[in-house]
């Protein structure tokens, strides 16, 4: 990741992020394996050193995209005070970060559900998401054992569940729909999480 790429710029209309966003396009459309330098020199309009000139390899690109992704997902979870409320208040909040990030992210979300580990920057990122969802296991784990979610149900399954239904919004989720960010946090909620609460009355503070 090179801090001074964002600064260069080639033909006029054409800065580091804008190849970087008509890249992750076309790696979600034909495949990242199938995008070549060439194909993407050519959906550009530019020459394949024009590319060179804002990145060194078509890896750099899948690694710029992909570092987006994960880094809004991973800051989710850091601004979320472990000592601050209950941790199934701290889950909602987590679930409801992650589906802006997706909304906010969408085709780098999209490209990193997809990778399967071909190559070094695939693996480092899915290192990445198996850290992430640890992190997400153990607040489910957590309220789970303070009484606030059922307890009936692996912890690490509720996870997966949560964000296997977060995951598939990317393939039906348009920008300019009738849900936004908002009210699609809140379906997910009603569907993950209040399915999962133990209701107050019946709710045994540990300790």
């Amino acid at each position: 990741m090179s801090d001074n790429g964002s600064l260069r710029r080639g033909r006029p209309g054409y800065d580091r992020q804008g190849i970087l966003d008509i890249a992750v396009a076309a790696f979600n459309e034909f495949g990242y394996d199938a995008t070549s330098m060439g194909v993407l020199a050519e959906r550009l309009g530019l020459s394949k050193s024009a590319v060179y000139h804002h990145f060194a390899s078509k890896d750099e690109i899948l690694d710029q995209a992909l570092d987006a992704a994960l880094s809004g997902l991973e800051a989710v979870v850091d601004g979320v005070d472990a000592s601050a409320g209950r941790a199934a208040d701290r889950l909602d909040l987590v679930l409801r970060g992650a589906v802006h990030v997706l909304v906010a992210q969408l085709p780098s979300v999209t490209l990193l559900l997809r990778v399967r580990g071909n190559t070094e920057v695939e693996r480092r990122a899915l290192a990445r998401r198996r850290d992430f969802d640890r992190r997400v296991t153990a607040i489910v784990a957590e309220a789970q054992a303070e009484g606030s979610l059922r307890a009936d149900i692996d912890a690490s399954i509720v996870s997966r569940l949560a964000f296997g239904m977060i995951n598939s919004i990317v393939e039906w989720y348009r920008p300019g729909g009738r849900e936004n960010a908002d009210r699609l946090a809140d379906d997910v909620i009603a569907i993950a999480l209040d399915g999962l609460r133990v209701p107050a009355g019946q709710r045994i503070d540990a300790g």
